[in-house]
């Protein structure tokens, strides 16, 4: 069964992206193997609380994210 699982901060996707996420994950696999992967493909969208992860050991917030996309 192909499986994605995207982890993303928490409150950064609406309802429509995640849908844009799960229908274009979905096609990619049915592209790589078949439309026999359509039915079996699951995608998972994880969202992680504000300063639950990191990069490099150093904790990242949602603040810090939109910072560095403004630069």
């Amino acid at each position: 069964m192909p499986f994605a699982n995207f982890k993303v901060p928490a409150g950064t996707l609406d309802a429509k992206q995640k849908e844009l996420i799960v229908t274009r994950t979905t096609e990619l696999y049915v592209e790589i193997y078949g439309e026999r992967a359509r039915a079996n493909t699951m995608v998972l969208i994880e969202e992680v609380s504000d300063g639950g992860w990191g990069i490099g050991g150093n904790v990242l917030t949602l603040a810090m994210l939109e910072q560095s996309s403004e630069a």
